[in-house]
């Protein structure tokens, strides 16, 4: 087309993969976008991300809470178990409620010579900001914890999941789901085989739970009903999260 120069179109296709790149991190991270826009000014472009990325997590870490937000269980020596690919991605902080009652249920449980895992919790600012690809978790208030696992000959593994990230590595069980619907509750039964070969630890599982339960800060905790019933918990505030969620028997998920 004349007056079109020769490298508009390969312009646009760069803005566009910029611009998905950008909206990826921010989703992924919440502070990774900012990351990546100030890194396009430099022609190291990747270790320019990596240096803005990490003084951005820093600066989050003093700056959260004063918006009510505060990094959970990141640090040498805490109680409460982390991964440190999750931290990483800023998925950790919750409000000071939600970082007491995971600091009280890591002491009770380490008296009992367990560890709880925390799995995903919330980003660092901004009430409503999704954390996919939860439905939830947009608040501060919400929290997932891993299952407890020993190994085939029954010796408990405080700590351990079967998943590198303690999700997606999903216990068997009957659901009335109806099937091919549009849902996010992914079944994954490719991916099963490639996790390490535990066993739920129920007795250990259960107590988290419960613990949680009797809680009066908890407002709800969502788990699988088949996982409800082979841990023997029943009580109001145990629910299902529904059928167009996911799965909740890879962990569990409580909220304030």
């Amino acid at each position: 087309m004349a007056g079109v120069p020769r490298d508009w179109g390969r312009n646009r296709l760069r803005v566009l993969w910029h611009g998905l790149l950008v909206l990826a991190l921010t989703a992924l991270t919440q502070l990774g976008g900012i990351a990546w826009l100030a890194a396009l000014r430099f022609r190291r472009r990747l270790l320019a991300f990596m240096v803005f990325y990490t003084l951005l997590g820093g600066l989050a870490v003093v700056v959260a809470p004063h918006w009510g937000r505060q990094m959970i269980g990141c640090w040498p020596g805490s109680l409460i178990e982390t991964r440190a690919t999750l931290c990483a991605l800023n998925r950790s902080y919750g409000t000071p409620v939600l970082a007491s009652v995971l600091a009280d249920l890591a002491q009770a449980r380490a008296a009992e010579g367990d560890r709880i895992v925390l799995l995903d919790a919330g980003f660092p600012f901004l009430d409503g900001f999704p954390l996919l690809p939860h439905l939830s978790h947009d608040d501060g208030e919400k929290a997932d914890l891993a299952l407890a696992y020993a190994d085939r000959a029954g010796t408990a593994l405080p700590g351990a999941t079967r998943a590198p990230l303690g999700y997606f590595a999903f216990e068997p069980g009957p659901s009335d789901c109806p099937p091919r619907q549009l849902t996010m509750r992914w079944d994954l039964d490719w991916l099963q085989p490639l996790w390490r070969d535990l066993v739920l630890d129920a007795p250990r599982s259960a107590a988290q739970v419960a613990w949680l339960l009797d809680d009066p800060r908890v407002g709800k905790v969502f788990l699988e009903p088949h996982l409800q019933e082979r841990l023997g918990l029943a009580d109001p505030k145990l629910r299902f999260q529904g059928c167009r969620a996911a799965r909740h028997d890879d962990h569990i998920h409580f909220q304030l």
